[in-house]
């Protein structure tokens, strides 16, 4: 049986792979680790504090970070960090989106291995390495860790037991910490060089969901994607429901772009909440319609089963907003019922709004607005 077999077959049972099996060390070599940011100074220095702090013996390492002409102290922040220290370029990224500044890191990047790393989040010190034995190891193409998340306050908290709710995320396995195995996409990831510019790197067209974009395209060719629980980040979730609500508007707005190119949508759960928005204007303005043309039985009828309708989903949201307050803590049951409609009727507004708006637009990326496309952080 190969290394790889018995690594999958380990992650799989839960099990850790045998110290006589694991190398001591891992084998010199270069990597390049990407991050494109933009206006994080509540958040830059803890992300560069537990980079530094990463186990980094036996590997020649460079930091590459695209600074997307931030205007909060972050580009000084980094400019006097790469001043005292060689492995760390600062690059402009004057597009300021993401998959511009990435794609600039990943071209200017010497290393045989990216890895990208994201500044709204914080790595456990074994980061780096986990993911390079996984990538060696697995025989996946891209690999990376769960989306864990690290919040402060109690709406941040919120925000993120939701998160961590099958309701709110559809199931998708990257949300479960303690999945090891295949899955459609992981936050941040690495690859072999080579790898990236085989695929085309990520669209410049996306100001939203450029990796799983990639993800997809890497799928479609043949490749695999390994999800490794050994590799630990924390994310930092949104701390107010404006903020989750602009950030998953996006996500659904961009996401019809994303399934307009590749005409199919990565999982079928991206439709749900498009549909279910869909379902509730349509009767909506069909209540309103039947009231205006003086049909009251009609009215009446519609309405009570449209509110049977909210009534259903409002239990499910609460059913679950106690589920995740059992979790993460009672005192987050007065926020949590209103987290969970935020999360569904932004991103199925924003997808909505994607379905008018992409048919008719160019092929160039389109200037918006802040609604659209403006940082959400």
């Amino acid at each position: 049986m190969s290394p790889s077999t018995d690594f999958q077959n380990a992650e799989l049972n839960s099990e850790p792979v045998s110290n006589a099996d694991r190398p001591t060390r891992l084998d010199p070599r270069r990597i390049s680790i990407v991050v494109a940011c933009r206006n994080e100074s509540n958040h830059i220095r803890a992300f560069v504090d537990s980079l530094l702090e990463q186990d980094l013996e036996g590997i020649d390492w460079e930091l590459i970070i695209a600074e997307g002409m931030s205007v909060d102290g972050t580009a000084e922040y980094l400019s006097e960090l790469a001043c005292g220290n060689s492995n760390i370029t600062i690059i402009q990224n004057y597009s300021r989106i993401v998959s511009t500044g990435l794609n600039a890191a990943i071209r200017s990047a010497r290393g045989d291995i990216i890895l990208r790393m994201d500044a709204h989040t914080e790595y456990a010190r074994d980061y780096i390495k986990c993911c390079l034995r996984a990538l060696d190891r697995s025989g996946a193409n891209n690999v990376g860790g769960p989306a864990r998340t690290r919040a402060r306050g109690l709406r941040a908290r919120a925000i993120e037991a939701a998160y961590h709710n099958p309701l709110s995320t559809g199931g998708a396995r990257f949300h479960d910490e303690s999945y090891s195995g295949y899955v459609d996409t992981v936050p941040y990831g690495c690859w072999r060089k080579d790898t990236l510019l085989r695929l085309g790197l990520f669209d410049e067209q996306l100001v939203r969901n450029q990796d799983d974009e990639l993800n997809l395209r890497l799928r479609r060719s043949g490749g695999k994607i390994w999800q490794s629980s050994e590799i630990v980040s924390w994310y930092r979730p949104r701390t107010t429901l404006v903020s989750l609500f602009h950030q998953y508007f996006q996500y659904g707005f961009w996401k019809v772009c994303v399934i307009r190119k590749h005409k199919i949508p990565a999982s079928w759960r991206h439709l749900i909440p498009g549909g279910f928005v869909l379902v509730n204007l349509a009767l909506l303005f069909t209540v309103l319609g039947l009231a205006a043309s003086d049909s009251q039985k009609a009215t009446g009828k519609l309405f009570l089963e449209w509110a049977v309708l909210l009534g259903l989903y409002a239990a499910g949201c609460l059913i679950a907003a106690i589920y995740s307050a059992r979790r993460y803590g009672w005192q987050l049951l007065i926020y949590l019922p209103l987290t969970f409609p935020v999360f569904h009727f932004s991103y199925g507004l924003g997808f909505l709004a994607g379905l008018i708006y992409w048919p008719f637009a160019g092929t160039q990326r389109p200037q918006l607005g802040n609604l659209f496309e403006g940082d959400t952080r």
